[in-house]
């Protein structure tokens, strides 16, 4: 079920090319990764060898992926308001989990009315500093509209090269933050510029945050060109995967409702990233990337 995040079989252009096509760039760094797919299938058998088939849902309920039970509850990230998605099971559905960093911004507040009129969710990886300090009204809003509230540390330090008190710092503040305006404590961590290693998860697992990484990225903090936006989104989705934007650039937001109507059209249920695992429950430590 895991995998290395350094892929010591690959030449190392290779690796270079990956790591410059997914923005990864802790990409040097040795750590285990599982993907979303893979936890939930492997949830799923365990399921299938301890539930007696008379009493196993027909579908995961919204929710699932937060807490393992029918909703989420106020000791998660997860929402169970504003009812998109309110029965998705991504082994049957062709599921995308779709992830904003960085917020939440001025653009939020537009990028929330696309997504409850779409009926989409998304899950949120939180700044602390100059984002859920200054905006705590959305973060709030966020939770209420029923996505999924996720940390990305209080400063956008680079964990990797930051002491470890430091780093309990930036993932806990958020951590308070959050739970303070929501009643809810996130269970995703996303480390600034993906980047991670054995240190760092070990922390995560003593905070008791899994790590998200992506499959998708956009660049969009090199251009406002929401076309550009939308085409590299479209032309990297694969089933599975997950989607990171940033809701803070102005070219980002015009492009969601771009974006969302094609994968609808491809087939694609937007989803959050533990409905994306689900019945799988984020596990503390772990690191997930598709």
């Amino acid at each position: 079920m895991g995998r290395k995040g350094r892929i010591s079989g690959l030449g190392v252009s290779l690796v270079g090319a990956v790591c410059l096509t997914l923005g990864l760039s802790g990409c040097g760094a040795s750590y285990d990764t599982t993907s979303p797919r893979s936890a939930r299938e492997h949830a799923a058998s365990d399921a299938d060898r301890s539930t007696p088939a008379a009493s196993k849902p027909d579908v995961l309920k919204k929710g699932d992926g937060a807490n393992g039970k029918g909703g989420a509850s106020d000791k998660n990230g997860a929402s169970d308001k504003d009812g998109a998605n309110d029965s998705v099971d991504c082994a049957v559905a062709k599921c995308v989990a779709l992830t904003f960093d960085a917020g939440p911004s001025g653009n939020t507040p537009r990028l929330l009315k696309i997504l409850k009129r779409e009926k989409a969710h998304a899950t949120f990886f939180m700044l602390g500093k100059k984002h859920i300090e200054k905006h705590p009204d959305l973060v709030r809003r966020i939770a209420d509209e029923g996505h999924e509230l996720a940390n990305h540390t209080w400063s956008h330090k680079i964990l990797t090269k930051t002491d470890s008190d430091e780093v309990r710092t930036e993932i806990t503040r958020v951590q308070t933050a959050v739970k303070k305006l929501t009643g809810r404590t996130p269970l995703l961590m996303r480390p600034p510029q993906g980047r991670t290693d054995e240190r760092v998860s070990k922390i995560c697992r003593e905070l008791g945050v899994a790590q998200v990484l992506w499959s998708v990225t956009a660049k969009d903090y090199q251009t406002n060109d929401s076309a550009l936006i939308e085409k590299r989104v479209l032309d990297q989705t694969k089933r599975d995967g997950i989607i990171l934007l940033h809701d803070i650039y102005k070219g980002t937001v015009p492009a969601v409702p771009g974006i969302l109507a094609k994968l609808k059209k491809e087939g694609y249920t937007v989803v959050t990233v533990s409905q994306l695992m689900a019945p799988a429950v984020p596990e503390p430590g772990k690191v997930y990337r598709p």
